[in-house]
């Protein structure tokens, strides 16, 4: 996925001139993302989205769903992103899952990728990533931060499709036999 620099939301712009239109600028300090801001990159990446009833900003895909999720206060303010991956697995899967994400968490940056096991023994596997904001963090390294995580979310999905066999739905699949990959959401339940 590629996003066009014009795609970027402008936050900040001011008219040169009075009467003459707005120029898009960049902020030159640090910001302070918030929900909306998320909401505007995720619009501008032309990415479906909604806010569950905890308040979550949440990017559902088929088979996975993307969590913009801002914690803590002030200068312990973090920003996490979690991926739901909705595929289950049995427990007899999990030591074959956990040996496919340490190989996976250990040759990639992001998503790191756990396991969780439900009481009725049902594995599903959840990848991490954070980011500090603090005081504040630089316009470009946040855009660019969300869109890699976005990115990465579904290229963690499509290795492991790949890695485990896994069929493809018939609606992941565009006319020429390509996978949409993560920048297109098929029909997804609401989370």
């Amino acid at each position: 996925m590629s996003v066009d620099p014009s795609a970027i939301p402008n936050f900040g712009a001011q008219p040169d001139k009075p009467g003459q239109p707005q120029q898009a600028r960049k902020p030159t300090g640090p910001i302070m993302p918030n929900q909306d801001l998320v909401k505007q990159l995720l619009d501008r990446m032309k990415l479906k989205h909604v806010v569950d009833k905890e308040g979550d900003l949440v990017a559902p895909w088929k088979h996975h769903r993307v969590y913009f999720m801002f914690r803590g206060e002030e200068r312990q303010r973090v920003l996490t992103v979690r991926t739901f991956y909705d595929r289950p697995h049995t427990i007899d899967d999990k030591p074959r899952l956990l040996q496919s994400i340490d190989e996976w968490n250990h040759s990639t940056l992001w998503p790191k990728v756990y396991t969780h096991t439900s009481d009725d023994g049902t594995v599903r596997l959840i990848g991490d990533f954070h980011l500090l904001l603090g005081a504040g963090v630089g316009f470009d390294h946040f855009v660019a931060s969300v869109v890699s995580w976005v990115r990465a979310a579904g290229e963690f999905d499509k290795w492991l499709v790949e890695r485990f066999g896994l069929e493809k739905d018939e609606d992941e699949e565009s006319a020429d036999g390509q996978d949409q990959g993560p920048d297109a959401p098929g029909d997804e339940a609401t989370p």
